[in-house]
């Protein structure tokens, strides 16, 4: 009973999903238009289930069997989360095109929550091994991706996929086939995660006019949600309550008031999470807390306030110059250019300390961001810094930076890159002659002058 009532709430969902997307603005949507196909039959199951000799979840089943099967998306799939879901027994070849029928009736190798040193192990023998066989190769992806039937398209190497075998059989999880580690759903079974996907995606104002329909998933209304949240010690379950809230265009003011004071009473990951809602729907409440925090994670606030409130950039100046010696790894350091780059200053002497940084990716994103200064040239001697590196990839970015700087200083150091680079590599030749065109040079004419003075 309850899956039948489930079956009706999607097909009312689908109808109020397609209603309230008109102009197709959903990622998707364009494509599949919300189009479902007919249902298959009984008989059809049966004959994919005995050809591929496997049992597919019941909830997939239900899918196929009361709600639709394919469409007019890419691959003639069915509306679905991104480009929709496959018809049955279309694409089954997405992750290995050969032996498809020995790797699906495997059990699924991989797990929620997995390790990154467990993906690793699994991939390695195709990561490490550039003389590997096609045959091996085939081999190597189908215990890779055994027990995992594609069911949908992300886009470019991303598709969804459905457990079909092992202890997470029903789950549904996002894979690459360019082999980054794949992430599991949380919803338990398939027609879970379909209607959380139209919860997410229907406007919080249809869900308060009509409440009984959207208690349900985590990506209900935000009332429900909360619900959910506060009637669960499951530390799973509140992330996943908090991350459907956070997925809101709207959160009104009193259910603010109730995130505000769990933020206070909450610790680690979930205060985490709570603060980047606030900062979300309301930077200003937001902003002490934000102050606190940062004493924890300079990333994370930088993170927030880029995300959701750049136009406030400039209220975090002094925090970046009162905590520039403390930020030694390249992702804060990356978010705090973000955050200079909104502010409209000079920021050249916060950034120059770091041109000479251990970390190569600090150097790379200190040479970026100084080129994006109007005042560029102000900084000529930091720049002569990175073409003197001994990394290519601080010599291209630095390179790159200096356009529109025709300063003859820079000559010599230009000189020195093409005797350094007598062929091509690493673009660098490309962006070297960008750069000595203004002085109608090239890279091998550069070579016959004298440029010491």
């Amino acid at each position: 009973m309850d899956e039948l009532n489930q079956i009706e709430r999607i097909k009312s969902k689908l109808i109020i999903a397609k209603k309230s997307d008109k102009n197709l603005k959903v990622f998707g949507a364009d494509s599949h238009k919300y189009i479902l196909g007919d249902t298959v039959t009984p008989t059809q199951i049966l004959n994919f289930e005995n050809e591929y000799e496997v049992k597919l979840p019941e909830s997939y089943k239900a899918f196929l069997l009361h709600i639709g099967n394919g469409g007019i998306s890419y691959a003639n799939s069915a509306a679905g989360p991104s480009y929709g879901i496959y018809p049955l027994g279309k694409n089954t070849n997405e992750f290995i095109d050969e032996n498809t029928k020995v790797y699906l009736k495997e059990d699924c190798k991989i797990y929620p929550n997995m390790t990154n040193e467990f993906w690793a192990h699994l991939i390695k023998n195709i990561e490490e091994d550039d003389d590997i066989s096609n045959e091996d190769f085939n081999i190597e992806l189908g215990k890779i991706f055994s027990g995992l039937l594609p069911i949908g398209s992300q886009g470019c190497s991303y598709c969804h996929a459905l457990v079909l075998n092992g202890k997470f059989k029903g789950k549904v999880v996002n894979v690459d086939i360019d082999r980054q580690k794949p992430f599991f759903a949380f919803e338990s079974n398939f027609l879970d995660w379909y209607e959380r996907w139209l919860d997410e995606i229907i406007p919080e104002n249809i869900m308060i006019d009509k409440p009984d329909l959207f208690k349900y998933t985590l990506a209900g209304n935000v009332r429900y949600i909360l619900e959910v949240y506060f009637s669960s010690d499951d530390y799973e379950t509140k992330i996943e309550c908090l991350t459907g809230i956070l997925k809101k265009e709207k959160i009104d003011s009193d259910n603010l008031d109730i995130l505000e004071e769990e933020y206070k009473l909450s610790s680690d990951e979930i205060q985490k999470k709570i603060l980047q809602i606030l900062v979300k729907f309301d930077y200003n409440r937001a902003f002490s807390y934000l102050v606190d925090f940062a004493k924890k994670s300079l990333l994370d606030v930088f993170q927030f306030v880029f995300w959701y409130a750049k136009d406030k950039s400039i209220d975090w100046l002094d925090t970046i110059k009162s905590n520039i010696e403390n930020i030694n790894d390249d992702e804060t350091f990356l978010f705090c250019t973000y955050l200079l780059k909104e502010m409209n200053v000079d920021y050249g002497k916060i950034i120059v300390p770091f041109v000479t940084h251990k970390n190569e990716s600090i150097r790379v994103s200190a040479f970026y961001s100084l080129g994006q200064l109007p005042n560029k040239t102000d900084y000529i001697d930091a720049f002569i810094a990175g073409l003197n590196d001994s990394s290519n990839r601080v010599i291209h970015t630095t390179l790159q930076a200096l356009n529109g700087v025709e300063d003859k200083k820079l000559l010599k150091y230009y000189k020195a890159i093409a005797e350094k680079f007598p062929v091509e590599k690493d673009y660098i030749l490309a962006n070297l002659n960008h750069r000595l065109k203004p002085f109608g040079l090239t890279n091998k004419t550069i070579k016959k002058i004298k440029t010491d003075s």
